[in-house]
């Protein structure tokens, strides 16, 4: 898949190609159908799919101090994009100036002089342009000047964990920031993730014999309410069983909120320095502060092989899916 950073990028004999347009910040199942439906499309004209996108979020520029927690940094919506079988991904700087662009500017500027789209694939709540003016109807209308037909795709909704409302990353966040990893992953269609470096902590997990990784995770992640989950600890390609904790440590009054997974019954693990992956599969309990240490360590036990039959009946049950 090609990735390219800027209008500037685009290759000078980049012929017609199906487009859609959106932040997709988790490439969530929604988006999944909207890309799937642009890949489909692009695949039956014998084009090439490109999906563009932004950075930073939209509301950071237009409402400085707003940028929503991600979901997912731009090079994992890129992997997953690639794995729904996209061709192209497109980063737009975005800029004051960019989002000073009228509904038709940004179409041909972007749309008809660049990506020569053949037909472009958006949801049905799909806007651009300066204060966002433009919708499916204004992009409909250019389409007919410009010579690309408009594809809008009808969304599903969500089960259980959305209330019966439509896929929708701010839903996802919302669940995510209560705890709720479970519907997020419903409307995921994966685990939800965080990523970051390992640098070094306290070390009070080795000391109390649950060694741990310190992940300092990167800008505007979506971090999950305080407490203990189980999930999976990707380092160095190799993805192992986790316990993992988000909360301050106030059993040794800590301050600050960190992310910290413990790799089950791994031994002599080295992750400083390495850029790790800590996948929230299921919440298992809320932050606690312990009348002992003894009491704590009793707790951990406990944590550590819920966490572990948790992943293991998930991965049984997904195994070759």
């Amino acid at each position: 898949m090609q990735r390219w950073r800027g209008l500037e990028d685009i290759p000078q004999d980049w012929g017609r190609s199906v487009v859609t347009i959106g932040s997709y910040d988790g490439v969530h199942r929604g988006h999944q159908l909207i890309i799937g439906r642009t890949v489909e499309r692009a695949r039956a004209l014998g084009v090439p799919s490109v999906v563009v996108t932004f950075d930073p979020h939209p509301s950071e520029v237009v409402r400085p101090g707003s940028h929503p927690p991600l979901l997912a940094p731009h090079h994992r919506r890129a992997e997953l994009m690639a794995d729904l079988g996209v061709d192209a991904v497109l980063i737009l700087p975005f800029t004051v100036e960019f989002s000073k662009l009228s509904p038709a500017d940004f179409i041909v500027k972007v749309l008809v002089d660049k990506l020569h789209a053949r037909v472009v694939v958006e949801g049905p709540n799909f806007r651009f342009g300066h204060r966002a003016a433009g919708n499916v109807d204004v992009l409909a209308e250019l389409g007919a000047t410009y010579d690309y037909e408009v594809d809008v795709v009808d969304l599903r909704v969500t089960g259980e964990a959305g209330g019966g409302r439509p896929f929708s990353s701010t839903l996802t966040r919302g669940l995510i920031a209560e705890g709720d990893v479970e519907g997020a992953r419903e409307i995921l269609g994966r685990p939800h993730r965080v990523e970051g470096v390992v640098v070094r902590g306290a070390q009070r997990g080795r000391e109390l014999g649950y060694p741990t990784a310190n992940v300092a995770t990167l800008p505007h992640s979506a971090i999950p309410a305080d407490g203990v989950y189980a999930g999976w600890l990707t380092a160095a390609g190799e993805r192992m069983p986790a316990a993992v904790s988000v909360g301050t440590n106030p059993q040794f009054e800590g301050v600050d909120r960190t992310v910290e997974a413990y790799a089950i019954d791994r031994v002599g693990l080295d992750l400083y320095g390495l850029h790790v992956a800590v996948d929230f599969l299921a919440y298992v309990r809320g932050q606690e502060k312990f009348a002992s240490v003894d009491a704590l360590l009793e707790a951990m036990a406990g944590d550590v092989k819920r966490c572990a039959d948790l992943v293991a009946a998930y991965d049984a049950d997904h195994r070759g899916a």
